[in-house]
């Protein structure tokens, strides 16, 4: 027989028991909840006896403050030290939503209806959907959803963590994409986009993927962050085109395409445009010749009577 302490029941393994709650965070969560409860009294005890001292006596005002919040104090100790149960409820908040639905519409179906009533509607239920290639896509995808969720969660708590308590980021919500899926997830101190991207292989292992991406959702907020796992590539599928009705079938392929394919310009068909230049002390100034005629070949070289006279500048 095992044994086990108190101080071990939600933490650390042993035989015979399972852990739902890391001892960290459970050592985490306690220092917390103590540090939330004597803050939370102080402040909230000294600001109602400053409150209550203005209307009885300081002595009394004390005791009220003390009433007041050493109440607060306690819930808020409640509250933080059962926030990893919480965390957890939340994780599985979808999970635990649809299975009270069901089992709330089955109860109900069995009680009002009769056995062959409740099978034929059953049939229905879980057959159409399947059936319906529309629906079964639906299904499908929201169904990976809520299991790349949990294999986030799953690659946190083995390889991504890196505070020394042990906290989880908060895995908010999931919807999912053309490619697959798309969650947001907001990081607890200790962890960063850049921790992030050295493991992106390991994330698409983990949630049966081809590849996965991240990147922050927000420019204010640094923690804010999505991710996207990708599955498939739906670049390469082979979609319909109009272009395709336009192609005259009785015309051969040969003939559809032109003998020569013009590649370039041709530059001798285009004519130099014509520069004037300004007149230089009466007379007009000599033009220069281009760079490069309209087929691209060197200009001859200039005469002695296109020259500017220098003796006119001296």
């Amino acid at each position: 027989m095992s044994k086990s302490s108190p101080r071990r029941s939600f933490g650390r393994k042993s035989s015979g028991t399972i852990t739902v709650i890391e001892a960290r965070v459970h050592r985490s969560s306690a220092r917390n909840a103590r540090l939330a409860f004597i803050l939370t009294a102080v402040i909230v005890g000294l600001l109602s006896a400053v409150v209550a001292a203005s209307s009885i006596h300081p002595i009394l005002a004390v005791f009220v403050g003390a009433l007041i919040g050493v109440p607060l104090g306690g819930l808020v100790w409640l509250l933080v030290r059962i926030w990893p149960v919480l965390r957890l409820l939340w994780w599985w908040t979808p999970e635990i939503g649809i299975t009270t639905l069901l089992g709330v519409c089955w109860v109900q179906l069995v009680n009002h209806t009769s056995t062959l009533v409740t099978l034929i509607v059953v049939a229905l239920v879980v057959g159409v959907p399947a059936a319906v290639p529309v629906s079964r896509r639906f299904l499908t995808a929201w169904t990976w959803c809520l299991i790349v969720r949990h294999r986030l969660r799953v690659c946190f708590a083995q390889f991504i963590i890196a505070n020394q308590s042990g906290s989880l980021p908060l895995i908010l919500w999931a919807k999912p994409t053309p490619v697959g899926e798309r969650v947001w997830v907001y990081l607890r101190p200790g962890l960063s986009l850049a921790d992030l991207e050295g493991r992106l292989d390991r994330i698409a292992v983990a949630c049966h993927a081809s590849t996965a991406l991240v990147e922050r959702a927000s420019d204010r907020n640094a923690a804010y962050l999505r991710f996207d796992i990708k599955r498939r590539e739906v670049l390469t599928a082979q979609v319909g085109s109009p272009l395709v009705d336009v192609i005259d079938d009785t015309v051969p392929a040969t003939e559809r395409i032109p003998a020569t394919v013009p590649t370039a310009l041709d530059l001798p068909d285009i004519d130099a445009p014509t520069v004037t230049l300004p007149t230089q002390q009466g007379r007009p100034a000599a033009k220069k010749p281009p760079a490069t005629t309209a087929n691209g070949t060197k200009p001859a070289a200039s005469t002695a009577s296109d020259v500017d006279d220098v003796s006119d500048w001296i």
